[in-house]
């Protein structure tokens, strides 16, 4: 083989070389380019409005109902910060006991809920969370006079307008799902549990805003309608 043949022998295989060489790289750097289009879902991806409809059915068929509305933001649809405000309302006339209670005020949460799914860009979701809460709120509580069987004295009572408070925790779970465009429906269960309070000078309070019924902790449930923004 001849010195020209020899040259342009290695001139031919390097530019196959680098042929192949750039090839490969061109190829590995579309499939790393498809993968970060694949999850090219930012940080901020979104609000998200909702409301719950348990409350305003059970204030329409009792004695103590809410109505609650939040604002959730949606980062990387992963991690979800949430801010909860209400506002609950109770007014009773116990029949077997004779006291009259009324209350209404606002209440607060704030929390974090996290995507469980392992595909964290499902339309779909299912989370778990926590919440830190408060309410501030007044009560009236009274009882007509009732003489006491055995003293022969009046036993009635009456307190207007005093102030009481509670913080609480949350754990939450939750079921999203997206019915159509923007439009999610879902469930939410949590359970409560009291941390401090603030109960009226006579005894307890029968309905704390936002909490529900009183007691050192209480399972609790939202169905809420979902808009994303």
């Amino acid at each position: 083989m001849t010195l020209r043949q020899n040259i342009s022998t290695y001139i031919l295989r390097l530019f196959l070389s680098i042929a192949l060489l750039f090839g490969t790289q061109t190829s590995q750097a579309q499939n790393k380019m498809f993968a970060i289009e694949k999850d090219s879902v930012p940080l901020f991806n979104g609000l998200a409005v909702s409301f719950d409809l348990v409350g305003p059915a059970m204030k329409a068929l009792g004695d103590y109902g809410e109505y609650e509305a939040a604002l959730r933001i949606n980062l990387h649809d992963q991690y979800f910060p949430i801010f909860e405000i209400g506002y609950g309302m109770a007014e009773r006339d116990d029949e077997v006991t004779g006291i009259y209670y009324k209350t209404n005020a606002p209440y607060f949460r704030i929390g974090c809920d996290l995507n469980l799914l392992k595909n964290k860009h499902a339309p779909n979701r299912i989370y778990g969370g926590l919440r830190y809460a408060f309410t501030s709120y007044k009560v009236d509580i009274a009882r007509q006079d009732i003489t006491d069987p055995v003293w022969q004295q009046p036993t009635g009572f009456s307190v207007t307008g005093e102030s009481c408070n509670q913080h609480w925790i949350e754990a939450v779970f939750g079921i999203d799902a997206k019915v159509w465009g923007p439009l999610h429906m879902g469930w939410t269960f949590r359970y409560k549990r009291r941390v401090s309070h603030k109960d009226s000078s006579i005894g307890n309070t029968w309905y704390i805003p936002g909490y529900g019924i009183y007691g050192d902790t209480r399972l609790g449930a939202n169905f809420n309608v979902i808009i994303d923004i």
